[in-house]
Order: C-alpha cells, then structure tokens, then sequence
C-alpha cells in the first residue's frame, strides 16, 4: 500500500510461537519499532495441554481461568503470548522471564523496561501486536472487506479537508479510503492514550499521504510521528502510528544492555541488605 512512512517497519506475520522471531529484532534494531501479525489459531499449540502455561500467562493466569467461554480463553492466551514472546523477541529474552503488566485503561507494558512501549489489538481471529524503543505506538487493525459509508460517518471520522479529499473521490474508492483513515485514527489516538476520547475530527491524514494534519489540512506535527498502513494475510488492514521522542540513546535492545550496571549494583545491595536485616535475630535489631 502507498503512502506508508519508511521509518515504520512492516508488519512481520508471525506463526506462533516458532516465529520468524528474528525479523521482530531487526525491525526494533534497524528502525526502532517492529510489528507482528499473527492468529490465534496459530497458537493453540502452545495452548492446549500445555503444563506450563500457567507459568507463562504470569499474572494474566487467573483471567484466563475467570473466562467462561473456551474460545474466548483460548484468544486471550494467544494474544498474552503474542505479547509476551514480541517483547523477548526485542529484548533478547526466554518470553517466561517477561513480566507483564497493564497500565489504567488496560495497555500492556513490561515490568523493569518502561523505554519499551506495546499495543495490542485484535478483531476477528486476527492479532496484532506493536512494539518500539523510540515513543509511544499504537496499532489498529480491521477487516480489509468492511465497508464504510463516507455519506453516513463523514461528519463524525473526517477532518474538514479530509471531507473535501474524500468528496472528489470516485464512489468506489471512497469506502477504502475512509477504512484506512478509520485504523489510522484509531492508531493514533492509541499511541498517545485517548482513544476515543479524542474527536477524529480534529486531526486527519491526506488520501494517500502518512502525514499527520490540521482539521484544515496543514502539517501538524514536525516529523516526530510516522504512520503506516498495511495488508496483512490478505484480508485484513493494519495501521501503525509510531512516536519518536528523540531521546533515543543506541540501537541495542538486549535485556543485558538495556539496563545500566551502577542501577544493577545499587539494586542488588539494597536486596543483599534487606535480606541480611530480614535474618538477624530480634534482639539483635
């Protein structure tokens, strides 16, 4: 698809658990954000009969256990595990050592590695998982084949110039266009952790241009922000919007690296004094 920012790495389809893992570290290595596509089936394997799962999901185990309906159970897990092993993948890391945790409004992130940023989303058996080391990204993904009529939700998705773009359009085309602007939108408003709390009105994207824009069609962002938009499985969209926030200090995101060693140290004595303090006997505090 046209219009797409090159610093945005496509979408990797990934096949479970066995990956290819490797194009997830060269996309967070080379351009600072990679994203997977994936299906829950792709994930039974790792589900079903599975005596260590339980050690896997982490803290998500007692959610998964809550949730009534099988199929339902098994989506969850897959998209947990999607998760867990994008994560390790970019980190160097077995996916058991991740420690998952979710932000208010439900966001994932991992516990010990805040400069990792993740978004999730799913619609149908399809689910995506965005992952950068430079800002915030958000990911969307809807049906390729959902129709939208421009007619009907103009007014409540289109900027001002982004009503007189679509307008020009041939009928035919205008469906499409308003779906990548949909997923855009939704990517976007993710990313920076608003939802649909923000009006998609007051910001827009020019047919066939990654830019993010003014209700009135002028640029308004300085080129911190880069989107893209991609067919994945050739029956789906997906659409990445990705921040970079400029305090990028290398290009190495190994877990080994990632960390600094005087924090390491200061932490590991804290630890060592804390459970010397916790062995002493009482009369001796």
């Amino acid at each position: 698809m046209t219009g797409n920012d090159p610093r945005i790495s496509p979408p990797v389809h990934i096949a479970g658990p066995r990956g290819p893992w490797h194009e997830v570290q060269e996309g967070v290595t080379v351009r600072g954000n990679a994203t997977i596509s994936t299906t829950w089936g792709e994930w039974l394997p790792a589900i079903v009969g599975n005596a260590g799962l339980r050690a896997l999901l982490g803290r998500d185990w007692p959610r998964y256990r809550r949730t009534p309906d099988p199929v339902g159970r098994a989506r969850f897990a897959a998209s947990r595990l999607a998760v867990k092993h994008t994560a390790a993948a970019a980190l160097a890391l077995d996916p058991g050592d991740i420690d998952l945790a979710y932000r208010l409004g439900g966001r994932p992130y991992v516990r010990g590695f805040d400069q990792l940023d993740l978004s999730l989303t799913h619609t149908d058996e399809l689910i995506a998982v965005g992952i950068s080391r430079l800002g915030r990204i958000g990911v969307d993904t809807e049906p390729a084949g959902r129709r939208m009529s421009f007619e009907l939700m103009q007014d409540h998705v289109c900027s001002v110039a982004e009503k007189q773009q679509l307008a020009a359009l041939p009928e035919q085309e205008q469906s499409a266009a308003m779906l990548r602007l949909w997923t855009l939108k939704e990517a976007y408003t993710k990313a920076i952790g608003q939802g649909l709390r923000l009006s998609f009105t007051e910001f827009g994207f020019g047919v066939g241009s990654p830019a993010l824009l003014a209700p009135d069609g002028r640029p308004a962002a300085r080129g911190e922000w880069a989107f893209g938009t991609y067919p994945v499985l050739g029956r789906y969209l997906v659409s990445i919007a990705c921040h970079d926030c400029g305090l990028d200090p290398c290009d190495d995101t190994r877990a080994e690296t990632m960390l600094d060693d005087g924090f390491l140290g200061t932490v590991a004595e804290l630890l060592a004094q804390e459970e010397a303090t916790a062995t002493e006997p009482l009369a001796e505090r």
